[in-house]
């Protein structure tokens, strides 16, 4: 058989093995598998490099189906590549508990290399593997080894992931930097789940592409492989532009009554018009999931030829190992999540006498004391790292050639290279935020973020894929209250804290001082698995005094005693996070003077706290002690779990109003007296 009719075979099989699973699980999206299976085949075939039994082969090429509602199209390339995906697990397409879900994950299916299904969050997933190639090959690679660190960053996405504006902000970031290493094919097929794009999508994409400094490539033809191939290799030899490929292709080819329409895109084709599809395609209608003998043993043996490139790397970095031990020692140790062992070295608790210090500026120094000791952390603010002070200073701004052309003095010194550690993301949180996650999910390197607290909520999709994907990302937000002041209402958060404490697998913290910054660090570092979302203040606070109080530690607990007045029996309970905790421990005071045992709480990180044994969060929380007074600058969402139905919160329920800090905290009752004044009442009218 020759190349050209074993591909067409291939083709198909990849077509048909995602739509049988689609039709036995009555659910799913064959369109695109039917029509991208070419370009997919194409790409992996000839082009991708992967290791299908190490998927996580380092210098392996990233492919990132950004179209995750395609995701049975990858699942049929890893089962024919060799992956860990068998053909049983193609049957159990979107069934529970199975390996093949609904869209890809990447911590579920060996070979998924990201969580995708909301639309553009894989194009900018895809950006931030591209930056972290980049950064750890002018990081890694030597004039002696220069392809060490050397791989491309593919992803296949359609016309819903160019509709989001997420895809706008990141590629043009990726234009921006010159990422020659990113392409992207753009399943170009004029259909939505809805209908025809013409609906809605009628912009010149080829002109939005070139004006980010993308190179753009047209396959005028879906099903034409040499023409995808000769695109594909084009764009790979562009270094200085990322590509874009316009792969003209028809949802759901080959089916005589549905392709070319919305009808192929969200729903199976139904038993009668799958046979009528393979009849059309000349596939065998008596046979599902089959797989032709000669196709098995041609994946077989184009995944043992990647294999064995694979192994030739490897070599090269046994030799890079033995010339360079420490690089290679350091590389390895990145790839394994592991931090350096005195990566804290320099740390020291702060003094009452450092303060008062804003916790976003106390983040700002211990990021300076552990930029040399944790070399991985990468990152940077959504053009606010004069305000949130996210940045690593004199450490170079990541930058490409163009930049470098032009001269642009940075604005923290250093160098414009891909060496450089401070990324400017400009005004794109949306994009920011799935950068990062791209960063994490590419290995190797610790991202940081960096907003206004208020912008949250641009980055949430992203923020809840980090905790989905399990990734340890950090994000760096200020400006936590209504402290924020004259700004106003549109910035100062208050309903951010109970929105973020609401997605799973996320590490929400509120840190009350300088100290508890130090650990709210140490947590984020620590979290392999689980992202982390920091929450500093603009305003001053005073460093609390440990010599009177107890260790900043519990922060590692999520909550702890911070205070209390005597041993005897607690009268009542003053919970707080970050600047109200302060407010509890002087309220706390005058209380003690006036006869009443109080306890101080501080509980920066809920979700922390939750995971502790009973007897810790009994002994912090006492159920006996029913009167419990919760202090926190935003909404009462949330603390019932802390303060049940007899106790009292102290926040804010409205959105603010512009004016000094001090001013806001007086109106809505974030004081010594009214917070005395109400624990008194409290206690008083138990008695």
């Amino acid at each position: 058989m020759n190349r050209k009719d074993m591909y067409y075979k291939c083709i198909n099989c990849i077509r048909f093995l995602s739509a049988d699973a689609i039709q036995k699980a009555n659910s799913g999206h064959p369109g695109l598998p039917l029509g991208a299976a070419p370009a997919a085949f194409t790409l992996w075939n000839n082009h991708l490099n992967f290791k299908s039994g190490n998927p996580q082969w380092l210098n392996r090429d990233r492919f990132i189906l950004s179209a995750g509602h395609g995701s049975m199209l990858l699942y049929s390339l890893l089962h024919l590549y060799g992956f860990d995906v068998s053909l049983e697990d193609i049957k159990n397409f979107r069934q529970l508990d199975s390996i093949t879900p609904g869209h890809p994950e990447n911590f579920v299916t060996s070979g998924v290399e990201a969580t995708t299904g909301p639309l553009g969050q894989g194009i900018a997933n895809a950006v931030g593997m591209a930056i972290a190639e980049a950064h750890l090959s002018a990081e890694f690679n030597s004039p002696d080894f220069p392809n060490l660190i050397d791989h491309h960053t593919y992803v296949l996405a359609g016309d819903g992931d160019l509709m989001e504006g997420i895809s706008y902000e990141a590629c043009a970031l990726a234009g921006h930097l010159n990422l020659g290493k990113l392409i992207l094919l753009y399943d170009d097929n004029d259909i939505s789940l809805a209908g025809s794009t013409k609906l809605a999508f009628t912009e010149n994409v080829t002109q939005r592409f070139e004006a980010t400094n993308w190179q753009i490539l047209v396959v005028s033809d879906g099903n034409d492989t040499e023409d995808i191939d000769k695109a594909i290799e084009k764009a790979k030899f562009n270094t200085d532009q990322p590509s874009l490929i316009r792969v003209k292709t028809q949802i759901g080819f080959g089916s005589p009554n549905k392709s070319g329409t919305f009808h192929a895109h969200g729903a199976p084709l139904g038993t009668d018009e799958l046979k009528l599809t393979k009849e059309q395609l000349g596939w065998p209608t008596d046979r599902d999931f089959y797989i032709p003998e000669d196709v098995k043993e041609y994946f077989n043996e184009i995944s043992s030829h990647k294999t064995e490139m694979a192994d030739d790397w490897q070599n090269n970095f046994n030799e890079y190992s033995q010339k360079y031990p420490e690089k290679a020692a350091e590389l390895k140790r990145r790839i394994d999540m592991e931090l350096m062992e005195d990566w804290d070295k320099d740390i020291q608790d702060f003094t009452v006498s450092d303060g008062p210090i804003a916790t976003r500026k106390t983040s700002e120094a211990l990021m300076q004391q552990i930029a040399d000791t944790v070399p991985e952390l990468i990152g940077g603010c959504a053009d606010l790292n004069p305000s949130t002070f996210a940045w690593l200073k004199g450490l170079g701004d990541f930058q490409g050639k163009d930049a470098l052309k032009d001269h642009i003095q940075g604005k923290v010194g250093g160098e414009w290279s891909y060496a450089g550690r401070n990324i400017h993301f400009g005004v794109r949180e949306h994009a920011m935020g799935a950068i990062a996650v791209g960063i994490a999910l590419h290995g190797g390197l610790i991202p940081f973020t960096g907003t206004f607290f208020i912008f949250s909520d641009y980055m949430r999709p992203a923020i809840r894929l980090a905790a989905l994907s399990r990734l340890r990302t950090i994000m760096i937000f200020s400006h936590d209250s209504i402290g924020v002041g004259e700004d106003g209402p549109t910035h100062q958060p208050v309903e951010q804290l109970v929105s973020l404490r609401a997605i799973p697998n996320l590490n929400v913290i509120r840190p009350a001082d300088a100290n508890e910054v130090i650990r709210t660090w140490e947590i984020a570092l620590k979290s392999k698995n689980t992202p982390t979302a920091m929450v500093f203040s603009r305003q001053k606070l005073p460093i609390l005094d440990r010599n009177l109080m107890e260790s900043a530690d519990g922060v590692l607990r999520g909550g702890y005693i911070l205070w209390q007045t005597s041993q005897k029996e607690v009268d009542a309970i003053l919970i707080a996070t970050g600047s109200e905790v302060n407010l509890a421990y002087e309220s706390a005071l005058k209380l003690s003077k006036m006869g009443y045992n109080i306890r101080v709480v501080s509980l920066p990180c809920w979700e922390i706290f939750e995971k502790q044994d009973q007897s810790y969060r009994e002994n912090v929380l006492p159920p006996k002690c029913k009167l419990r007074v919760a202090i926190e600058a935003g909404v009462s969402l949330g603390w019932e779990r802390y303060i049940g139905n007899e106790g009292i919160f102290i926040g804010v329920e409205t959105f603010g109003a512009s004016a000094p800090g001090n001013e806001l905290f007086k109106k809505f009752g974030l004081t010594v007296e009214n917070l005395v004044n109400k624990t008194q009442n409290l206690i008083e009218s138990e008695k």
